[in-house]
């Protein structure tokens, strides 16, 4: 039998669907998509992608710290974004949050995002 918990916290934006901010099963930790939402406001933060990036890290770190780990613990993080062309830009971002060995990821281009933003993350953590 799984152990199974629900993380959730203020420090990160409110889930706004029918998901969980994260699952803990065991010692892993599966990471919903963080979009560059304040946790505050609930409204995306203004700026260019790297700002975006900015916001979507620390989103996904409270989320993270929630579950007792740190951005350290990801294993696997999968990044989103609306321009591809911003893909040294979101690297620059990110080196910034984490430090090596870098976990294992993936950059896909995509359509559009939730409330317009140009970026989204999740992860999967090991703790």
């Amino acid at each position: 039998m799984t152990n199974k918990a629900i993380i959730s916290t203020d420090k990160a934006p409110a889930a706004i669907g029918t998901y969980s901010q994260a699952v803990k099963v065991n010692n892993t930790v599966y990471l919903s998509g963080q979009i560059p939402l304040d946790p505050d406001t609930m409204t995306l933060v203004d700026g260019d992608c790297a700002s975006q990036a900015h916001q979507m890290f620390k989103n996904l770190r409270a989320v993270c710290e929630a579950a007792n780990g740190s951005l350290a613990h990801v294993v696997k993080l999968n990044i989103f974004l609306t321009d591809l062309g911003n893909f040294t830009t979101v690297n620059e971002v990110m080196a910034q949050y984490f430090e090596e060995p870098y976990p294992a990821r993936a950059a896909v281009g995509v359509k559009e995002l939730p409330k317009g933003a140009q970026i989204e993350a999740d992860a999967i953590m090991v703790i």
